[in-house]
């Protein structure tokens, strides 16, 4: 009888978590569709190589390659509440403490999202916002009375929260905005032909679903908080306000369809193709 009650009860625990995997996964895919809604996806090619995106990118491949090579890596850089240090808070972002399928999936995710935010937000903007990612849900739940401290090893390290906190600021600017194309190819005039109108219901019709996807990111982010208490889902609702008052701050100084208007130089297609031709000529 005991026996069965255990493996009762570790079905359940099992269950848990693989909803909790699945419910942060589809937060993750929420914020990816929105990002590109918010770049327009027909427009990737053309733009500029991501430069704050890639810089974030290779901290989080250092910080695995440093784990890889110096077994102490995470004992000294992770976020463990027991042990002292003040740089551990931004340490910790850069190791990863959930396999090789954890790994990937947090360098991946970041690589994406951090894309979108360096070509919406500007680099300096989406590296400001990565830092506050990373520094204020801890002040925050302070503020909210949340000051005990995680003793779940999986909390002490990873790139999640702080990709989940950027990720919720372009949800939060998709739904102000509308999307890439909300505000070109108005109609001229009065005399404006029914291909026009046709044209500007259609990306009506694109803006509203491009804002309830928004509103999906805090809705499920809170659902889950308060279904799983899923730090990912709290965390993308800290996010989601701020990137709210980031774009009503800056809103008039940010340009993210310069790409579009001055090509770039070197853009991320010729960089592809560029990569594509030298790997075929060296096979």
């Amino acid at each position: 009888m005991i026996i069965e009650v255990a493996h009762g009860w570790e079905g359940v625990v099992t269950m848990g978590i693989l909803l909790f995997n699945v419910t942060t996964a589809a937060l993750m895919v929420l914020m990816f569709n929105g990002g590109l809604a918010l770049v327009g996806q027909s427009t990737l090619g053309r733009r500029r190589i991501p430069w704050a995106g890639v810089g974030l990118t290779g901290l989080g491949l250092a910080g695995v390659a440093l784990q890889l090579c110096w077994s102490g890596a995470m004992g000294a850089l992770d976020a463990d509440p027991s042990k002292s240090g003040w740089w551990r808070v931004v340490t910790s972002v850069f190791m990863q403490n959930g396999g090789f399928g954890g790994a990937a999936w947090n360098i991946a995710t970041l690589a994406a999202v951090a894309a979108f935010a360096d070509w919406f937000w500007g680099a300096p903007l989406t590296l400001g916002l990565f830092a506050a990612g990373i520094l204020l849900p801890e002040q925050i739940d302070k503020l909210w009375g949340q000051t005990s401290h995680s003793t779940d090893p999986r909390n002490f390290a990873g790139s999640s929260g702080a990709t989940y906190f950027l990720g919720a600021t372009l949800a939060a600017a998709l739904l102000l905005r509308g999307g890439a194309d909300e505000n070109s190819g108005k109609a001229a005039g009065q005399g404006a032909e029914q291909g026009s109108d046709d044209e500007g219901a259609s990306r009506g019709k694109a803006v509203r679903k491009n804002r309830l996807l928004a509103l999906g990111v805090p809705v499920l982010g809170l659902a889950m908080w308060f279904a799983q208490e899923n730090g990912h889902g709290l965390v993308s609702c800290y996010g989601f306000a701020l990137g709210a008052l980031a774009w009503a701050v800056f809103r008039t100084v940010l340009h993210p369809d310069r790409d579009l208007r001055q090509p770039p130089r070197t853009t991320v297609a010729s960089l592809t193709g560029l990569v594509v031709r030298r790997t075929r000529s060296a096979g």
